[in-house]
C-alpha cells in the first residue's frame, strides 16, 4: 500500500481490527532515502522523503491510536534509524532522510507523552546497517568494508537481530518503556 495515502492507511488499520477483533500492535516501517548534496536537492524530492518517512508514520500512529486509545492499551513501534542521531554525510549525504528519521524520534517521544497515561505506548527502534532494499542488500564490497570499519562489532546486522527488540517493544515485557528509541546498531552510535 501507499503509506502516503491517508485513506489507505485508515483502511489497513480497519481491516486488521476487523480481522483480529482489535488492534494491539502497530509497526510503522516504510521508508525511502535521498542521497546527494543538500544544495542540489529539490524541495519536491526533500518533501517526498519527509512525506514517506515522517508524515506517513504520523498517519499510522494516529490511525492506530484511534482504535487503541478507547481500549486503553496498545503498542506502537516506529522504525527510525541511526541517521536520526547524526549525519552520515562522510559517505552518504542525505538531508531529507536524516531530517525525517530525527523527526520520527521526536514524534515518538511526543506521541508517547500524549498517549501513555491512556494505555498506549509509543516507542521506536533505530537500526544501524542491515541488508534491506534501502541499503542495496549491502552487496557493494566497499560499502561493507566502510560499515565494518565504523561499527565496533565489526559487521552489519543480520535481519533476525532486530526481532528481539521488536518483540520486546510489542510485548508486556516493555510495559514501563515509553517514548524510547531502542538503538540496534552494533555500536555504530558509540563513535
Amino acid at each position: 500500500m501507499d503509506v502516503g495515502d491517508e485513506e489507505a492507511v485508515r483502511a489497513l488499520v480497519d481491516r486488521a481490527a476487523k480481522r483480529f477483533g482489535r488492534l494491539d500492535i502497530m509497526v510503522n516501517n516504510a521508508g525511502i532515502a535521498d542521497e546527494g548534496a543538500a544544495e542540489a536537492e529539490s524541495l519536491a524530492d526533500f518533501e517526498r522523503v519527509i512525506r514517506t518517512n515522517l508524515s506517513a508514520v504520523f498517519t499510522g500512529c494516529r490511525e492506530a491510536a484511534r482504535l487503541m486509545l478507547p481500549s486503553g492499551r496498545g503498542s506502537i513501534i516506529n522504525i527510525a534509524s541511526v541517521a536520526g542521531f547524526g549525519s552520515l554525510s562522510d559517505r552518504y549525504p542525505m538531508a531529507a532522510y536524516v531530517a525525517s528519521k530525527s523527526g520520527v524520534i521526536g514524534l515518538t517521544r511526543e506521541l508517547a507523552a500524549q498517549w501513555a497515561a491512556r494505555g498506549v505506548r509509543v516507542n521506536a527502534i533505530a537500526p544501524g546497517w542491515f541488508p534491506t532494499e534501502l541499503t542495496g542488500k549491502l552487496a557493494d564490497r566497499d560499502q561493507v568494508r566502510w560499515i565494518e570499519q565504523r561499527t565496533p562489532i565489526g559487521r552489519a546486522g543480520r535481519p533476525d537481530e532486530l526481532d528481539g527488540a521488536l518483540v520486546f517493544l510489542a510485548s508486556d515485557a516493555s510495559s514501563y518503556v515509553v517514548g524510547q528509541t531502542l538503538v540496534v546498531d552494533g555500536g555504530w552510535t558509540l563513535w
